[in-house]
């Protein structure tokens, strides 16, 4: 062991456990791409693989939607697995509550800190699909609906799912 790999062994045995972690995950993060790095945390806070799902995110006149789909139709371990994120992601941002999304992105998204102020004025709806789930959220107030296209907009680049950024009526 050399002098500096010493030095940088006692610097870390004086950190505390999770600030080493933190600082580990941060330059593996700064080696790889963002939108890799969005996957990987992505897999570890949604509890599903990316590689075995697809993300879309819609945009509509009066709010948007968030869905997520097994790609294979038998995959019923990724299905149930998305059911239970989005169900329980649902309830969090009707709380206010955007931790999720500033854990996988790293950063929070645009629109949040509307959302979280304004999270009365809209409606988070979970709803299962035949692969997944689906998120509809609806509002009335005009400052909740810019910041929910702003949000989904977000979601679309980083994720880099080519979902339109068009916004459109809602299917009925």
């Amino acid at each position: 062991m050399n002098l500096k790999t010493a030095a940088l062994l006692i610097a870390f045995a004086w950190l505390p456990i999770g600030a080493a972690a933190q600082e580990q995950d941060a330059k593996q993060c700064s080696m790889m791409s963002h939108h890799d790095a969005v996957n990987e945390h992505g897999d570890q806070v949604m509890g599903f693989s990316h590689k075995k799902t697809t993300h879309h995110f819609q945009l509509y006149k009066d709010g948007g939607a968030i869905e997520v789909d097994a790609n294979i139709s038998t995959d019923t371990a990724s299905r149930d697995l998305i059911r239970n994120h989005l169900s329980h992601i649902a309830e969090m941002f009707a709380e206010g509550n955007f931790d999720a999304p500033m854990l996988v992105h790293g950063r929070t998204p645009p629109g949040v800190p509307v959302l979280e102020r304004l999270k009365g004025a809209v409606v988070y709806d979970y709803h299962d699909t035949e692969r997944g789930g689906r998120i509809r959220i609806t509002t009335e107030n005009s400052e909740a609906l810019q910041a929910i296209h702003d949000f989904l907009r977000f979601q679309i680049t980083d994720h880099e799912t080519s979902d339109s950024q068009t916004i459109v009526e809602a299917p009925h």
